[in-house]
């Protein structure tokens, strides 16, 4: 067992993970990112990056070029089934990024990893297993696992971006309560050959939601809500739902992905205790109707960079500054989870006898907003303001 040193460690090097490392070595603080994987990711996964995160993004010099890699959504067009009800326009959100960027997760990961290399070529460990995190003595103490060898590391501060099932935030003892949503989806990418070119598409229908965002290369994903989970379905099946729902002849030939997900919300009952904290996937699981988490995740290791810094270089007790981080992140994630949860209800199938004045009701209230001056307002909270 040997043993290494530094004054932070992340375990988990996904986006959330990648990028706290990233500003932390900007700032002069020593870290290591501990990595279950021994490569990286090849799935498009997330696809959305919002204008705040965008900016914190700019800090570590990696805006632009993610920029110049995704497609810049500048605006969504809502649909009931096929009539159209409007356009949100992100013009109206303030400078410089005015649109959401669609760019499969791969390849943000892949520009934050060559960006954290650039700041130390040896801080991301990848094939380490966290077994345990323990404190001694105001050391944290994290064991990990390497091909069958264990693995010692010192650290004044841990920070879980480790997921759902973290490691770090079980070691804590840290309580994760939320459960299931009734909600289920299927996804795919496919050959963009809709007339939506680079706009994304939200279409209301009496049988469920239709989600559509183009992506880089003549790409666009498609999401649609189903009854059950469909984890066995061909490409075929989600073309044809589409063209049932929307009119639009998706060529299920060309689908590079297929996925059916169900949706989660937990949130932790603290993002911080002792010497911890917990960011991203590992704090809170929010629906990705609307393309939050990640995000969110991003906006958590802005915070929590500064506070380490500000820790490590101090003698005072860490407390003050980890509860303040604990709830105002934890208001954050209650705010977007409520926000994912009106989109899922906007979305939800409204089929039953009786309930037709329910759905028409959706109908004329996204036409109204989306042709109102209150348009600006719901475009900053679909982008992620305030959060």
């Amino acid at each position: 067992m040997s043993n290494e040193d530094t004054d932070v460690i992340i375990v988990g090097g996904g986006p959330v993970g990648l990028f706290l490392g990233c500003l932390l070595l900007q700032d002069g603080i020593s870290c290591l990112i501990l990595e279950h994987t021994d490569k990286p990711s090849e799935h498009t996964r997330s696809i959305g990056i919002h204008p705040p995160a965008l900016e914190r993004l700019a800090e570590v010099g990696i805006a632009d070029e993610l920029i110049r890699k995704g497609i810049p959504v500048t605006e969504g067009v809502a649909f009931a089934g096929s009539k159209y009800l409007g356009t949100l326009t992100f013009e109206t959100c303030p400078p410089p990024y005015k649109f959401v960027l669609s760019l499969p997760q791969f390849e943000t990961e892949g520009v934050l990893e060559r960006r954290l290399f650039e700041l130390d070529g040896s801080a991301l460990l990848r094939g380490m297993a966290v077994t345990n995190v323990s404190e001694i003595f105001d050391r944290m103490i994290v064991t990990a696992s390497k091909k069958k060898r264990l693995v010692r590391f010192r650290a004044d501060y841990v920070v879980g971006c480790d997921g759902k099932d973290s490691s770090v935030r079980k070691s804590a003892g840290i309580a994760f309560p939320g459960g299931e949503y009734a909600d289920k989806f299927l996804m795919g990418d496919f050959d963009n050959t809709s007339d939506l070119g680079l706009r994304a598409g939200i279409f209301l229908t009496g049988s469920g939601v239709v989600e559509s965002f183009p992506l880089p290369g003549g790409v666009r994903r498609w999401v649609v809500k189903t009854e059950k989970l469909l984890d066995s379905a061909a490409p075929e099946t989600l073309a044809r739902m589409v063209r049932d729902r929307t009119n639009h002849d998706v060529p299920a030939n060309t689908c590079t992905m297929i996925s059916a997900f169900s949706v989660y919300h937990y949130l932790a009952a603290r993002m911080a205790q002792g010497r911890i904290l917990l960011a991203g996937d590992s704090a809170h699981v929010i629906s990705p109707i609307g393309g939050q988490g990640m995000n969110l995740g991003w906006l958590e290791a802005w915070v929590a960079a500064a506070i380490l810094a500000q820790a490590v270089r101090s003698s005072d007790p860490p407390e003050r500054l980890f509860d303040i981080y604990s709830r105002d992140r934890r208001r954050a994630a209650s705010i977007a989870r409520r926000r994912a949860e009106f989109n899922m209800w906007m979305g939800r199938e409204s089929r039953l006898h009786g309930m037709e004045w329910l759905q028409s009701l959706k109908y004329g209230a996204v036409k109204r907003a989306l042709n109102s001056n209150a348009a600006p307002y719901f475009a900053k909270r679909f982008t992620m303001r305030g959060l």
